[in-house]
């Protein structure tokens, strides 16, 4: 088994919606809906990682955020794991860059849409949180 991969991702609540991306035709599990983000470089923090990942997939930079949540596993023989972030101010209007689409959903829609197996359970926590999360989250702009 090779090493582990570090991946981090971005949940960012706006108006009772979470932000989701699907992966562009070509990549690993295309199609599949996620929270955004992507892996840590070497000599990367995971903040660090976050702020750039949402800068080239989505035209966002990342204000305040904090650790939530992580999740591990083995898909295919490579551990990984992927830490979560709350992202509580982001600045820009998010548009698909690095992404084929984004959707804002609630989390109980984005529980219905094809999630990629590690980020299923976060989805499933925030929506199973409700309130809690998301007025955590809530950054006060209104959603595009």
């Amino acid at each position: 088994m090779k090493g582990t991969l570090l991946v981090v991702a971005g949940a960012l609540v706006r108006d009772g919606r979470l932000l989701v991306a699907r992966r562009r035709d070509g990549d690993p599990l295309a199609g599949r809906w996620e929270l955004p983000g992507g892996k840590v470089e070497p000599g990367e923090t995971p903040e660090e990682a976050l702020a750039r990942e949402w800068r080239e997939e989505l035209g966002v930079d990342v204000g305040e955020s904090a650790a939530w949540a992580f999740a591990s596993g083995a898909p295919n023989g490579r551990h990984v794991t992927l830490l979560v972030f709350l992202v509580r101010a982001a600045r820009g209007v998010p548009s698909p860059r690095g992404v084929a689409e984004l959707r804002w959903a609630t989390p109980v829609e984005a529980g219905q849409l094809p999630l990629l197996p590690a980020d299923r359970p976060l989805v499933e926590r925030l929506a199973r949180d409700g309130r809690g999360a998301f007025a955590a989250t809530e950054s006060g702009e209104p959603a595009p």
